[in-house]
């Protein structure tokens, strides 16, 4: 039993609207569901993707209105976002245009790669990758063959190894393959494979015992989603976990897919998703995104429920 992949990751944002206009003006991404968190009803969750809205290609935001993180360890530390080598020129550019905080384009691990921050924070790296499937979404702002193609590596920051390395290996089947230096010179940074393998299905886990704890904030990540094919394999996980006595949500009904979430040792937020089935279960596909979609059961509280949100388009 094999997870196949990253499938989503949801950060936290303040500021809704700018949210918005950046990751659909500036990264070209779509907006493939409007809603709201199913358990804070007063805030947006916003999910932008690749142009079919794929597994594995959507950054979700919670928006509440928090201050700064403080960065450290214990948390996500940096987003991985898939492009082809050839466009890292492109997006260079294209960041620094907009005023984007950006670093330099750089090899990391074996690979090309291009550091930036969203407006309120949030630690990205553009990651060289050929691999895989293209949907482009033919409304983005930019061109085709330069589009954001998914996500992945994502890094994980933990004071210790072993016992997330447990976790890993031993309950979730994540292959250790390799390991390399920190950017910041402190430290190793070690490589787990799920699945096929490749930038789509790996997890960078930072060793980083000198650093503070972090706290969430505005520009932090609050968890991040692996993937499962089916409803019958996420029975499966959630038995896994109990097998393991790792304490968790049990299955969680999301509606576009479901959902398991667990911690892993060193404090981090993890969710098993299934792919399916997809973002175009309640609204057409051509359209989806456009406007506010609510689950079943939060549909006769509709009215409630716009009125307390903030427009954002």
């Amino acid at each position: 039993m094999d997870l196949t992949g990253i499938h989503h990751l949801t950060a936290i944002n303040a500021d809704a609207a700018q949210t918005n206009r950046f990751y659909t003006d500036t990264l070209g991404l779509r907006r493939v569901k409007k809603t709201v968190n199913q358990d804070d009803t007063s805030a947006y969750h916003l999910f932008f993707a690749d142009g079919a809205g794929s597994p594995g290609t959507d950054l979700t935001f919670f928006d509440w209105p928090a201050p700064a993180e403080r960065r450290g360890t214990r948390s996500i530390s940096r987003t991985g976002l898939r492009v082809t080598e050839a466009s890292l020129d492109y997006w260079a550019g294209r960041l620094r245009d907009r005023g984007v905080k950006t670093g330099e384009i750089a090899t990391l691990d074996g690979r090309a790669t291009l550091d930036f921050e969203d407006p309120e924070g949030q630690r990205f790296r553009l990651t060289a990758d050929e691999g895989g499937e293209s949907h482009p979404w033919a409304q983005s702002p930019v061109p085709a063959e330069h589009q954001i193609r998914g996500l992945g590596p994502i890094t994980i920051s933990v004071p210790e190894l072993a016992p997330t390395k447990a976790v890993l290996t031993r309950v979730m089947n994540m292959r250790e393959a390799r390991d390399y230096p920190s950017p910041d010179g402190a430290g190793r940074v070690h490589v787990f494979e799920m699945g096929d393998g490749g930038p789509a299905a790996e997890l960078h886990v930072a060793v980083q015992p000198g650093l503070p704890l972090a706290r969430q904030g505005a520009g932090a990540v609050h968890h991040v989603a692996f993937r499962t094919p089916d409803i019958a394999s996420i029975h499966e996980w959630a038995r896994r976990l109990r097998e393991f006595r790792v304490p968790s949500s049990g299955e969680v009904e999301r509606y576009y897919f479901r959902s398991l979430y667990f911690r892993e040792p060193g404090g981090n937020l993890f969710e098993i998703a299934t792919d399916g089935p997809g973002f175009a279960v309640d609204e057409p596909f051509e359209t989806m995104g456009e406007g506010l979609s609510l689950p079943p059961f939060l549909e006769d509280r509709r009215a409630g429920i716009e009125a307390k949100l903030k427009p954002i388009d």
